[in-house]
């Protein structure tokens, strides 16, 4: 299921953005034949005109191309040769696309999106960026001792005589997989820069993280849907339940539930309950659990 933010998912957020914007012609939503069936009913569902999708010729891991394989491919697939945005689709920020398309523009050559996330640990995990005023002079991609905590954050503007690039770089044999490992090999070659913001961003890719989303979209508050059912039940702030999902006898703390989901007799504090489960009579701090799940199992 595409990841919920109150009434509208993280990538929606993307797709009603890019819609917004006249010098958006198309938006290509880039997946696997494996997710082509849920991206396409998703797509049928939304009101938006912009979003194509573009299906990778592959459907098992062991084909996946990588992020900058698939890249290469899109431009050869959809014969792409203008100014292209690439945004990762488990992104989320709060800055305007279009400021960052404005900053592109005043740029000659490619910009990148970065933000500052005030830990050297936690910029191990990501893109580390040196900047020379804008312009970036070092990438480097999860560095054991980052240097900074200015990371990149999976947004993208690339100057159409730049996509060529992509395939020399992989036919050298360069890393398919992190996008970061392309523009630390491109910022040797053509002069790249840096957009900087100081909002929200972040990186769901967790559940920790896709939490902390939750709670940063619902400002401290709590969103239950009208069609849930709530009896004997403590629903605190952070906590968002899903239409269709029942919770009886039952505390939640800083968590999502699903719809469907049927929570008795227990606690749920910092997890995700997906689509369908059914929980009794055990508390939950932390927890993923999966959709359709049963704890007990009594089938």
């Amino acid at each position: 299921m595409f990841l919920p933010l109150g009434e509208t998912t993280v990538i929606d957020r993307i797709y009603a953005e890019l819609e917004g914007l006249d010098r958006i012609d198309e938006a290509y939503v880039s997946t696997n034949e494996r997710f082509a069936t849920d991206f396409e009913n998703h797509l049928e569902d939304t009101p938006y005109d912009k979003p194509r999708l573009s299906v990778e010729e592959t459907a098992h891991e062991d084909e996946k191309l990588g992020v900058v394989g698939a890249l290469e491919q899109l431009i050869d697939r959809e014969g792409l040769d203008e100014d292209l945005l690439v945004i990762a689709g488990d992104n989320l920020f709060d800055f305007a696309i279009e400021d960052f398309l404005h900053y592109f523009d005043r740029r000659d050559g490619p910009a990148i999106a970065a933000y500052d996330i005030g830990s050297r640990e936690r910029a191990t995990s990501y893109g580390v960026i040196e900047l020379d005023d804008e312009r970036v002079v070092d990438f480097q991609e999860k560095p054991a001792e980052p240097e900074s905590s200015l990371v990149s954050i999976g947004c993208y503007a690339f100057p159409g005589e730049t996509l060529s690039l992509f395939t020399p770089y992989l036919e050298a044999g360069n890393d398919p997989d992190e996008p970061g490992w392309f523009v630390q090999w491109l910022q040797d070659r053509v002069p790249t820069y840096a957009y900087t913001f100081e909002t929200a961003w972040f990186d769901i890719g967790t559940r920790g993280s896709y939490l902390d989303a939750v709670s940063w979209y619902l400002g401290g508050e709590s969103r239950v849907a009208d069609s849930a059912t709530v009896r004997e039940s403590a629903v605190s702030d952070d906590v968002h339940v899903m239409p269709g999902a029942t919770l009886v006898d039952t505390d939640v703390e800083r968590s999502v539930i699903f719809p469907d989901a049927e929570l008795e007799c227990t606690t749920v504090c910092d997890s995700i309950v997906d689509e369908g489960a059914r929980i009794s009579g055990f508390d939950l701090e932390r927890a993923l659990i999966g959709a359709h799940t049963r704890i007990p199992d009594d089938r």
